[in-house]
């Protein structure tokens, strides 16, 4: 699948600090189909960038931005500036090369040609709708983490915020089962479905809108023998408790999206579930964190 873009593409850029980055990355999500953050580790400031079609939901991200302020006190500068279509894809071809990831994953980009891979599960992406595609340190410790409990042949399978669904494709080709894959996003969901599709995986991955552990289309299939959750450190603690409540005895949890500074906190509110941690791996300033039940 492409995305179609207008002519001109228009990149939005906050820099905030640790604390503040969070809110205004859901908040560029609102209105921006790729969004990024980056740390600047001399200054501790994180530079979030979403891009978009030129002025489009102008009002939705005008509300997000003025929320995401008013939830962290931080009022952020927000800069604009033009990006061309065909100039950003071509970035982003630059920016998106073959990864071997872990042990048995390779991800590789439509734009480049095919490889031999032995031994590794290839995961395609079309690089030009391509946001959770491998690069990310988050990404590449859940598909590091499912590697280390594939041996426990999990059934049911959720992958909870989706996004480009490459987790969800990763345990499908490596476990044989199906796998649930949700997001709240509309359009992470069509991206999820339309990759699982580009990998012969359309009949694996059930890929449907839901927000969260509130769906009941989330909680039928389970309890899950397997979860992954590749979101941010607040909400995994918020739903701390929902989670371990429909994960079946003896099964895993994978939790990413958070800062290595932040994993004792999501920790603490996962023990304080009965949940224990099993092995945290790191990538960069990023922390995965194993957990059973």
């Amino acid at each position: 699948m492409t995305r179609r873009h207008a002519i001109a593409l228009e990149t939005i850029t906050v820099v905030v600090p640790a604390d503040a980055m969070e809110a205004y990355e859901a908040a560029l999500r609102t209105a921006c189909g790729t969004v990024g953050f980056f740390l600047d580790e001399d200054t501790g400031l994180w530079t979030v960038e979403g891009v978009r079609d030129q002025g489009a939901d102008e009002a939705t991200l005008a509300g997000a931005l003025a929320l995401a302020g008013l939830v962290t006190g931080v009022e952020a500068v927000v800069t604009r500036r033009a990006t061309e279509a065909e100039g950003w894809l071509a970035r982003t071809y630059d920016g998106f090369p073959e990864q071997n990831v872990g042990r048995r994953f390779v991800i590789r980009g439509t734009h480049l040609a095919a490889s031999a891979s032995p031994g590794r599960k290839v995961i395609t992406l079309d690089a030009g709708i391509a946001f959770g595609s491998g690069e990310h340190g988050s990404t590449r410790g859940c598909l590091r983490a499912l590697e280390t409990v594939a041996h426990r042949k999990p059934r049911r399978i959720l992958d909870l915020g989706t996004g480009s669904g490459v987790l969800a494709m990763a345990a499908a080709m490596l476990l044989h089962r199906p796998v649930t894959a949700t997001d709240i996003d509309p359009w992470s969901v069509r991206v999820a479905h339309s990759n699982a599709v580009l990998n012969g995986l359309g009949g694996q991955l059930h890929c449907i809108r839901a927000d969260g552990w509130a769906s009941p289309s989330v909680r039928r299939p389970g309890p899950y023998d397997l979860i992954f959750a590749n979101i941010l450190a607040r909400p995994l603690c918020q739903m701390a408790r929902r989670m371990a409540a429909n994960l079946a005895p003896g099964g895993t949890l994978i939790l990413a999206g958070l800062l290595a500074t932040q994993a004792n906190w999501v920790l603490a509110a996962y023990r304080r579930q009965g949940m224990r941690l099993e092995r945290t791996l790191r990538e960069g300033n990023w922390a995965t964190l194993v957990l059973r039940r």
